[in-house]
């Protein structure tokens, strides 16, 4: 084995280098919130940093980083830092002054790997609190020991952040987010005063929807109208959504939708039920009325809630559809299925024609006698019992406001007055014995057996009679479509000659298929019509 020495060719001067080359010194800074006390400890920061590297003559200032009103449970926000570690990355610093660990970074794991990649790079960082220098320290125990420290200072104070927040929340007091409100901007009190041209545009959507429009359909027909919408460019199906659903529009507050999961990442998640919620009702002016905002929200759950009307459909979730009213109201009479639009080919000419489900599933294993009905002869006869409802509608609406007493009732008239009645007889009984003891005709312990059964009669009547009475609570949906029916037959007392889908959402409640001629119409609010269908 043979070893051949290769001599080096140049000479360099350690000694100029160690007596001229300075370590060019870099400073972070943070404060955490942009309150004026942090502001000015912010700044002071700075100062002090800039003057104590000019003063060394072996340091060359390389920068002052400082990040003002940022957290630091992590670093992906923090642009100042992550461009000094960019920095650092380029060898063009060589070392790192700050104040402490704390305002270095609040989380242990953090810590511990930018302190790694830059001592892997040869440039250590000098925490002045805890006097501990990276590149001199022979192990990472104190670092991550101050360092878990600072991270559970931070859970320290994000456990009494939270507690303030929820106790603002219990309090009733609301922080509005204006900028993504639709509708609202911020008024002078700080509350959220309303837009008029923009409140106008969330009546309509809201008149829309309960008119039986679809979200998409909505959104297509704001976006036909070039309607401007404040933070895109078109209308989509969730921004409908969200004005819909959005509680604010009638003038509550719903608090803590949201929750943080955990105070280093910052993950949030939607509070489904994890912790309290609090609502503020009539917390600001309201642009929907709340029966409008009531109905809305029963419709959006009546929607979301359905249920397949196929059997060959795989998914159990039904589907709301806004083509055609008749889809979500016509029944079969026999079988109870939905029936369903289809298209016939009849000699060349396309004829749309209403049919059962289950006789269109199954055959006539289930359903052996639903007709298939032609659609412009059940529209006749729909239109025709309509015109029948408005022509004696005076007789309609004293049944309908009958309905809405009993609504408000909440109980059974008759039962009612037949117990006043009995407690009325009881009561007359029991003076009629009382007057029999007091003649001597009977003896008193004789009738203690029967005054025991009246008083125990009486209790079970008033028992029953108070249940009665405390459960009168109305029927909201039922109130508001009886209203509905009341206001439409107030607003539209001519004859009908046009079949329209959206009249028929507002007015009928259900039409039942009876025979290949008959439909039973129910109107809301109960009142019934049946209808013949030509052949």
């Amino acid at each position: 084995m043979e070893v051949t020495m290769i001599p080096a060719t140049k000479k360099v001067n350690t000694e100029n280098v160690d007596k001229y080359h300075q370590i060019r010194v870099a400073a972070y800074c943070r404060v955490s919130t942009e309150q004026e006390e942090q502001q000015n400890s912010y700044q002071v920061q700075i100062d002090y940093y800039t003057q104590l590297i000019n003063q060394n003559k072996e340091w060359e200032l390389a920068g002052i980083f400082a990040d003002e009103g940022i957290s630091g449970t992590q670093t992906k926000r923090r642009t100042e830092f992550n461009k000094m570690i960019r920095l650092c990355k380029k060898r063009k610093i060589d070392l790192v002054l700050c104040k402490s660990i704390s305002r270095f970074a609040r989380n242990t794991v953090d810590t511990l790997e930018y302190v790694r990649q830059l001592k892997d790079l040869g440039i250590g960082v000098v925490f002045e609190k805890e006097n501990i220098n990276t590149l001199t320290m022979t192990s990472e125990f104190m670092i991550a020991l101050y360092g878990s420290f600072a991270q559970a200072e931070s859970e320290s104070i994000s456990k009494n952040v939270s507690w303030g927040v929820e106790k603002a929340f219990r309090d009733g007091r609301v922080r509005y987010n204006l900028n993504s409100l639709y509708g609202y901007r911020k008024g002078e009190d700080g509350k959220p005063e309303i837009i008029p041209e923009e409140a106008e545009v969330v009546r309509l959507i809201y008149k829309l929807y309960l008119d039986g429009l679809t979200l998409r359909q909505i959104s297509k027909h704001l976006n036909v109208l070039n309607i401007p919408k404040r933070e895109f460019a078109e209308w989509s199906i969730n921004g409908i959504h969200s004005i819909l659903s959005n509680e604010k529009y009638v003038g509550d507050a719903l608090l803590q939708k949201t929750y943080t999961v955990d105070c280093i990442t910052h993950k949030t998640a939607k509070n489904n039920g994890e912790r309290t919620k609090y609502l503020v009702t009539d917390a600001h002016e309201a642009i929907i009325d709340r029966d409008t905002y009531n109905l809305v929200q029963q419709e959006m759950a009546r929607r979301t809630s359905m249920r397949k009307k196929s059997e060959k459909t795989v998914s159990l979730q039904g589907r709301y559809s806004g083509k055609y009213a008749l889809s979500e109201i016509m029944v079969c009479s026999e079988c109870g299925s939905a029936y369903k639009r289809q298209i016939w080919n009849i000699h060349g000419k396309k004829c749309p024609v209403w049919r059962c489900i289950s006789r269109l599933d199954n055959g006539n294993r289930y359903c052996k006698n639903s007709p298939s009905l032609h659609e412009d002869k059940l529209q006749n006869a729909i239109l025709s019992a309509i015109n029948e409802y408005y022509d004696c509608k005076e007789d309609i609406k004293e049944l309908l406001k009958s309905n809405v007493e009993q609504a408000l009732a909440g109980v059974s008239i008759k039962e009612t007055k037949e117990i006043q009645y009995r407690l009325h007889e009881i009561d007359d009984a029991r003076n009629d014995y009382i007057n029999l003891i007091a003649s001597g005709v009977m003896d008193e312990e004789a009738m203690d057996e029967q005054f025991q059964k009246l008083y125990t009669e009486e209790q079970e009547l008033n028992s029953r009679l108070k249940y009665l009475e405390e459960n009168n609570d109305i029927n909201d949906d039922q109130k508001s479509r009886i209203s509905q029916a009341l206001q439409i037959i107030d607003n539209n007392s001519c004859e009908l000659t046009e079949y329209k889908d959206m009249l028929i959402r507002k007015l009928i409640e259900c039409v039942k298929v009876n025979s290949k001629t008959e439909i039973t119409i129910i109107f809301k609010g109960g009142y019934g019509v049946t209808a013949k269908v030509e052949k």
